[in-house]
């Protein structure tokens, strides 16, 4: 596994948000966390990238253990999140917003925004407009490509489809597939949308108030009536 997540607690003041999360991801896997509102699903990828201090549990990385790390050092041992939300900043081209991603590097990156640029055509024919000007899905497009920016090992992604039209949700999921499969990169999708998330990866984790549920190929969760009823809300 390239992922493997230990025991991992969280806590808010009393509430604790996750509660002994154990999972793991395989190299080059395409693995969905699903669940309700208030599962724990942005908390799990906030503790996973350091936002969020685990309060017990362990984050390991190819084996290296990332629990205590601050987040902008795990980001440079290979954990790359994209926030709900994407975080883009209207305020600045799409050019200096995917340069952003790299900051952290020695050496300026030209060959990294090239490959980010290949992947994403549209940005490329606006790289040197203000991001304001750019569709939902474009901004989407954004966000994931400043993350790649910075040639991770994995990929978090919190809720991309959020606020997406149904067309462009399903265009963000098939793109997220097509870099897997051009890239070899590992992608942990984050998703209320468990329909859509399901049809796209290759393995699941649902979680319910902090803890997980139920795990297994995407395909068995989706033909789990039990699962999905109780759980997925479809």
């Amino acid at each position: 596994m390239i992922l493997e997540v230990q025991n991992l607690n969280a806590s808010y003041g009393a509430v604790r948000a996750l509660k002994d999360v154990s999972l793991g991801v395989a190299e080059k896997g395409f693995c969905a966390v699903l669940g309700a509102n208030g599962a724990g699903k942005t908390t799990l990828l906030r503790t996973l990238t350091g936002l969020h201090r685990a309060a017990g549990g362990r984050v390991l990385l190819e084996g290296e253990d990332l629990t205590r790390l601050p987040a902008e050092r795990v980001v440079t041992r290979g954990l790359a999140h994209v926030p709900e939300g994407g975080g883009v900043i209207t305020e600045l081209t799409v050019e200096e917003n995917l340069r952003l991603g790299g900051l952290w590097r020695r050496r300026r990156d030209r060959v990294a925004l090239d490959e980010v640029l290949d992947l994403f055509p549209p940005l490329a024919q606006r790289i040197s407009k203000s991001a304001s000007t750019l569709s939902g899905g474009e901004r989407q497009m954004l966000a994931i490509g400043r993350a790649l920016m910075s040639r991770p090992k994995v990929l978090l992604l919190d809720e991309p489809s959020l606020g997406l039209a149904p067309l462009v949700t399903r265009q963000i999921f098939d793109l997220l597939r097509e870099l897997r499969s051009s890239t070899g990169l590992t992608v942990v999708l984050v998703e209320q949308n468990a329909n859509g998330a399901l049809a796209v990866t290759d393995s699941g984790f649902v979680l319910n108030q902090g803890s997980v549920v139920a795990s297994g190929p995407s395909a068995e969760l989706l033909s789990d009536d039990r699962t999905r009823h109780a759980y997925l809300g479809f």
